[in-house]
């Protein structure tokens, strides 16, 4: 019906509209998908787990068959219920801050989302709860006005339910379009399924976005503002079938993480590189490793991917080497194949414990002071830099298919077993060249100098940015108080 009633998007001109007002539907036109399985999947199996993915798994063909054969609002219900009863307000916000932006920034329609950031004011308009697509749309597509299914909530919790007008389908839309702009008539509306065509008719232009879902979605560099800092465990879209896959691997990855991770806290390091490709790891060394020298240690300035960062940094070196951490957990401690030595953060007291140790044998530090997963690194503290002149920079860089292993909001110590619960992990580090004395504090350079050319030097190695977030800006940014990114030059 839509598609002979309305002209396609692509006929649509984005010149001359800084003054217009446009509304457009969330899934299947801002979005290239129709489905918002995979996203309420996030959700579920992020706050509540394995089992809350099930439940909403299992839900799903009756959701299906609801929404296609009997009410759409009811289909809808059914996935809302199965994602969000029982659960938190405060994580089902943190979740839509930080986990789910990468995910929908995937599936960002070119042409929808070339009509929309040309208009002055935006709104969307979606039966999804709001709750859930608020920040992304917010934050990265400059929205103006969300108007969405409102959920249920008693004593903080979601009950699964949804407030009245009920979900946002069909005749609620255009109703919901009428309070929020009252008889002002907006110039362009966009959809993509009959269920819209009410409030597209209330819109003076309207746009049909026909489904394409092989066409590219629109690159990240093209929001409002990069997705530097994302959470969660999911690395793919978990479409139904990619869910299944992940419930029924779930228990046999935890027992190869188990062995994965018995193997490398028994066997001793020299042993370790060969061990890993038995046990389905691949580790991979570019660059000449420095051997141990026998005046001081060498300083291994490392970027900071995940807990296993150490460990096999000394698998591909061939011996153990002391790391210097800020925050361990005591599980990773006790498994840790290597020593693990606790900063206090107290530069005084933290500059003699690591020239301590540095008198005792070679050192891995990460100036970061946290994880990161996107292709930029945080910027480098300088602590190190004025303590020996003997530093080797290490780029380090993981491939995960399945499961991430870090995550901000989560348990911690949960890290290792995720990502080694991954088919086939993948490390690949690589040794850069030794400072030469010119880039040292010795030759008269300042250790805010030595850090950022280091923090150069890897990023160059990786092809990533700098950035000058710290790790304190990261864990702002995930709280939804992240200011404006500002990148090195």
């Amino acid at each position: 019906m839509g598609i002979t009633m309305f002209a396609t998007i692509e006929k649509c001109t984005s010149e001359g509209r800084e003054k217009d007002t446009v509304v457009a539907n969330l899934d299947g036109t801002l979005l290239r998908s129709r489905s918002s399985f995979p996203y309420f999947a996030l959700v579920a199996f992020d706050l509540c787990g394995v089992l809350r993915l099930l439940f909403l798994l299992l839900a799903s063909p009756l959701a299906g068959i609801l929404y296609y054969f009997i009410s759409e609002s009811a289909g809808i219900q059914v996935l809302i219920f199965a994602t969000f009863a029982g659960m938190k307000v405060s994580d089902i916000e943190s979740a839509a801050r930080s986990v789910l932006p990468k995910f929908y920034s995937e599936d960002l329609h070119p042409e929808s989302w070339r009509v929309f950031s040309s208009c002055g004011t935006r709104c969307v308009l979606t039966a999804n709860p709001r709750i859930m697509v608020e920040p992304f749309l917010k934050d990265y597509l400059g929205v103006d006005m969300v108007l969405g299914t409102e959920i249920e909530i008693y004593k903080g919790r979601a009950t699964g339910f949804v407030r009245s007008p009920g979900v946002l389908v069909g005749k609620k839309k255009a109703d919901a379009l009428r309070k929020a702009y009252g008889e002002i008539q907006p110039e362009i509306g966009l959809g993509d399924s009959d269920s819209d065509i009410p409030f597209m008719t209330l819109c003076k232009e309207c746009y049909w976005i026909l489904s394409k879902p092989k066409v590219k979605a629109v690159t990240t560099n093209k929001l409002n503002k990069p997705i530097i800092f994302h959470d969660g465990r999911l690395v793919q879209r978990p479409t139904p079938l990619m869910a299944l896959i992940i419930i029924f691997w779930i228990p046999f990855g935890f027992l190869l993480a188990c062995v994965r991770l018995s193997t490398m806290s028994l066997l001793p390091m020299h042993l370790q590189y060969y061990a890993f490709w038995v046990i389905g790891i691949r580790l991979t060394i570019k660059g000449i490793p420095p051997p141990p020298i026998m005046k001081s240690g060498v300083l291994f300035v490392c970027c900071h991917r995940t807990l296993c960062d150490a460990v096999f940094l000394s698998a591909a070196l061939g011996r153990s080497i002391t790391a210097v951490t800020y925050s361990l957990s005591r599980f990773s401690e006790i498994i840790a194949p290597i020593k693990t030595v606790r900063l206090t953060r107290e530069r005084a007291s933290d500059t003699s414990i690591i020239k301590q140790l540095l008198k005792e044998g070679d050192l891995t530090i990460f100036p970061e002071g946290t994880t990161s997963r996107e292709p930029y690194l945080l910027r480098f503290s300088s602590l190190f830099a004025e303590l020996t002149d003997e530093i080797v920079p290490v780029a380090m860089v993981n491939k995960m298919s399945m499961f991430h292993g870090t995550t901000a909001r989560g348990w911690k110590w949960m890290d290792m077993f995720f990502f080694f619960m991954n088919p086939r992990p993948t490390y690949e580090i690589t040794f850069l060249n030794k400072l030469s004395h010119e880039f040292t504090c010795k030759s008269g350079k300042s250790s805010h100098e030595v850090a950022n050319y280091i923090q150069k030097v890897i990023a160059e190695a990786l092809s990533y940015e700098c950035t000058t977030f710290t790790r304190k800006d990261k864990y702002m940014a995930l709280a939804g108080n992240d200011g404006t990114v500002v990148k090195n030059p």
